[in-house]
């Protein structure tokens, strides 16, 4: 009895920690709980086996396991995710619910890097994830993945070259407040040409709606085309309600600050990247309402 609370204690110190793991592997709030809750069941059955070697250290073998249930998980994703309508994004989760062991680190947290990391195999991914938001060393990551350190060093500098990190910078800082305000007043006053003129030429918007509601079957390229797909909201949102077609707002999600968007009888949550020069390269609009049950709207 003393070796499972043992276990359960030892647990419920690191859920945090593995939470913010999975998160940011899984890029789905339910399915990291999920994968987290599992780890739970496997710390307690591993010290029931009285056969079993003596855990040396329950933070590092709580981590791997948690670890390597997220690669699975990913993997068991894939197929689905392959399948999924229109584009996937990840699930947006409301600063206030995420815990601050999670939020701290804002490594890998926005719904960009959530979703580019997509790009990447699973163990590149866990290795990225550990490394820079968890700043654990190429023999620690080595251990968890049965890598050699030298593959495990190869795969954070191509993980890293493909989603554009600066591999010496700090955690991305909040968007700059005063152009999401100036965004925000732009979409509720209808103002197309204002919104263009804060997107790069060859900026792209993804639109998740997973079937569930309209939305942009295919990711949206250029200023020009974002701009159109803008103005069919405004015209759809003006008839539907003459009076307020569109209500913007500044959400607080996934440690930094994005838009939600209000219109016909619907909510869908924004998120903006921007360049070095200032101007949005990357909008991530999230509408699908399965998808919006961890923010607060």
């Amino acid at each position: 009895m003393t070796l499972a609370v043992s276990a359960t204690s030892a647990w419920q110190s690191e859920r945090n920690r593995l939470l913010g793991i999975a998160y940011r592997m899984l890029g789905d709030f339910g399915h990291a709980e999920d994968v987290v809750s599992e780890v739970a069941i496997d710390a307690v059955q591993r010290e029931r086996k009285a056969d079993a070697d003596r855990v040396d250290s329950w933070p590092a073998w709580l981590t791997t396991v948690c670890v390597r249930r997220s690669v699975d998980r990913v993997r068991q994703l894939a197929t689905v995710r392959e399948e999924y309508t229109g584009p996937w994004l990840p699930e947006p989760v409301d600063a206030s619910r995420l815990p601050e062991e999670t939020v701290a680190n804002r490594e890998l947290l926005s719904l960009a890097l959530l979703h580019l990391a997509e790009q990447l195999a699973p163990e590149a991914r866990a290795a990225l994830v550990l490394h820079r938001a968890f700043a654990m060393s190429a023999p620690e990551i080595a251990d968890i993945l049965e890598k050699t350190p030298a593959a495990v060093r190869q795969m954070i500098s191509r993980a890293e070259r493909r989603l554009e990190i600066d591999p010496e910078a700090p955690a991305p800082r909040a968007k700059d407040r005063a152009a999401l305000e100036k965004l925000v007043m732009a979409i509720e006053l209808g103002d197309i040409n204002t919104v263009v003129a804060m997107l790069d030429r060859d900026a792209v918007l993804w639109a998740d709606g997973g079937g569930r509601v309209k939305s942009a079957m295919n990711p949206v390229f250029g200023a020009g085309n974002i701009g159109r797909f803008f103005a069919g909201i405004f015209g759809k949102a003006a008839e539907f309600n003459p009076v307020q077609p569109i209500r913007a707002s500044l959400i607080g999600v996934n440690g930094g600050e994005a838009l939600v968007i209000r219109h016909n009888g619907r909510a869908d949550i924004l998120e903006v990247e921007a360049g070095p020069d200032g101007l949005i390269r990357g909008l991530r609009q999230v509408s699908n309402p399965d998808k919006l049950t961890w923010v607060s709207l």
